[in-house]
């Protein structure tokens, strides 16, 4: 394009008036194709919900569950969620952004814009609403936690997210960061009851 004799580069390669522009290495070609259907469903994204993590005199425990979700879809279920950077750094991972737990002698959440705190608990996801509450009960009112505290209560807020989040799913992963190094354990799976299932009701 030329206006007055100027050659504006930054429309050169662009759409005219009206119409959408044609990505490089798109399939759609033609002038029809850009009325044509809308196929999101055609590169859809693996997203994980929550991951926790807690901090205990001597270490950090971090949790997360295996499943990996297309949507409502539980496509993945055997997907691990906490990656060993090194024997001091644990990563978590979060849909398709990063929960970074560092864990030299802390830990800490950083999101995709790069948000970052360092906090004695740390949930991402759903685990924000219904697990950092119940982690924050038990650590806020404690001088210290040991280890086996802070296990039992992420496998505690593992349940819990089972039972009330529709992304979540019954097989994790627990690691654990002390200064002999990371040790990941899993997958295991919580023991659930569902006999009051049948009584809830009037949300149909």
């Amino acid at each position: 394009m030329e206006s007055g004799g100027v050659k504006l580069s930054l429309w050169e390669d662009g759409p005219k008036p009206g119409h959408f522009y044609s990505f490089p290495g798109s399939s759609s070609s033609g002038p029809g194709t850009a009325c044509g259907p809308v196929r999101h469903t055609l590169n859809p994204m693996v997203t994980g919900t929550s991951v926790l993590g807690v901090k205990f005199t001597g270490g950090v425990v971090i949790a997360a569950d295996m499943l990996g979700s297309y949507g409502s879809l539980a496509r993945f279920r055997n997907i691990s969620r906490l990656m060993k950077v090194n024997n001091s750094t644990i990563l978590g991972l979060f849909s398709h952004q990063v929960a970074a737990f560092l864990l030299s002698s802390f830990l800490g959440y950083v999101d995709k814009l790069g948000v970052a705190y360092e906090a004695p608990t740390v949930a991402t996801g759903f685990g924000a609403y219904l697990a950092q509450p119940l982690m924050r009960e038990v650590v806020e009112n404690k001088v210290e936690i040991t280890k086996q505290e802070a296990r039992e209560l992420v496998e505690r807020c593992l349940k819990v997210l089972y039972y009330r989040d529709a992304r979540s799913y019954n097989r994790h992963e627990i690691a654990i960061v002390t200064e002999e190094g990371v040790e990941i354990v899993g997958p295991l799976s919580s023991e659930t009851n569902w006999d009051i299932a049948h009584m809830v009701s009037g949300f149909e």
